[in-house]
């Protein structure tokens, strides 16, 4: 049975709901017999490629508040991450454009890095205060997934590398109803929207296994921590 999520490397409810989905999926019966495929997300893709701006900064002029109250807001979504074991960084991490970030995982899952690759990102991104931004770490990112640097240069100097495949995952979320990530996507049939508890997931890997025919799209859970498409994160 297959799994798919869309996620972005810049929303933190897809770094936690990676997390609590792992969990969940750890205590499912027939864990072995599940693969698990991400799909891109851009939650800014009007965000001009090379600028960057502080996170706070973003969502201090995005929600009308404070830096004070946006850091207040970062400092609380830090918080649901270090209850899930995660390292999380409230200040100091930068907010850009993702496009390339995606391009160079779609390269990851073609030499089958991808896993790494993300992984590497995420923490990167929320826990080491590295910009993902920069072209430059993100060749060190993939270095370090086990690329190899020449083609994973290649790729992030030619726009067009993997462009095609990216814009395809994100027309897929919008035709199964997405509105915002991560949204999970089990054996075509069922939808679960948020970084939803590690329970959830987990009853809904055995409604999904146990019921296993051609069915419409049904959601499964609501109200989980999730950032929609206009990049607005909950807290």
């Amino acid at each position: 049975m297959r799994v798919e999520i869309w996620s972005d490397i810049a929303c933190p409810w897809c770094y936690i709901g990676k997390a609590r989905f792992e969990k969940g999926l750890a205590a499912f019966g027939h864990r072995d017999a599940i693969e698990v495929v991400h799909r891109s997300f851009e939650l800014d893709p009007a965000s001009p490629k090379g600028v960057t701006e502080p996170v706070t900064g973003m969502l201090a002029r995005k929600y009308g508040r404070t830096h004070e109250e946006a850091l207040a807001m970062e400092r609380q979504v830090a918080s649901h991450a270090h209850a899930e074991g995660l390292a999380y960084e409230a200040e100091g991490r930068d907010h850009g454009n993702t496009f390339d970030i995606h391009r160079l995982l779609h390269l990851a899952r073609a030499r089958g890095r991808h896993d790494e690759l993300l992984d590497l990102a995420y923490r990167a991104n929320f826990a080491e205060e590295r910009s993902v931004f920069d072209a430059r770490v993100l060749l060190d990112l993939a270095v370090e997934a086990g690329l190899d640097p020449e083609e994973a240069r290649a790729v992030l100097e030619d726009e067009s590398a993997y462009a095609d495949e990216v814009r395809a995952d994100e027309r897929e979320a919008a035709e199964l109803g997405a509105s915002g990530v991560p949204f999970f996507v089990l054996d075509r049939r069922y939808g679960i929207s948020g970084g939803q508890p590690a329970e959830v997931f987990t009853r809904a890997l055995e409604q999904a296994w146990e019921s296993r025919a051609v069915t419409p799209l049904a959601t499964i859970g609501a109200g989980g921590g999730a950032c929609d498409a206009s990049g607005t994160c909950d807290v």
